[in-house]
């Protein structure tokens, strides 16, 4: 991985700034009040920079990995999962965008897109 520039570190800027003012219309059903009853972020399905993002709370109650390093929560980007990790200070994290902890997990994959820049997201393989 490149080591964070000033160039990365203003652009990541510039998109958590982005990030915290969209709006987004986002369903309300079982899923969200089952994340929410767990402490788990809201679900998002939105369109960013023409590529779709989502995140809810993981089918089965856990990550692929049976729980752990997303806490509950899958993160996806054109269908494809994104692997996010939440660190101990909140912050989360994902396998694109390591070096650069986000808020939240919307915020992770919006950088994600952001660092792919237009490239496919490349299924994270399973321990």
């Amino acid at each position: 991985m490149p080591e964070l520039s000033r160039r990365r570190a203003l652009t990541a800027a510039a998109a958590l700034a982005a990030a915290a003012g969209a709006t987004t219309v986002v369903a309300a059903g079982p899923a969200a009040a089952d994340a929410h009853d767990h402490g788990l972020p809201e679900p998002f399905d939105e369109v960013y920079k023409g590529r779709r993002i989502q995140g809810r709370a993981a089918a089965g109650g856990g990550h692929h990995h049976g729980g752990g390093h997303g806490d509950g929560y899958a993160v996806f980007v054109d269908g494809v999962e994104l692997h996010v990790m939440r660190n101990a200070d909140g912050t989360w994290i994902s396998v694109v965008s390591h070096y650069a902890p986000v808020a939240d997990p919307r915020a992770a994959a919006r950088a994600a897109v952001d660092e792919l820049q237009g490239a496919r997201l490349v299924p994270f393989p399973a321990n």
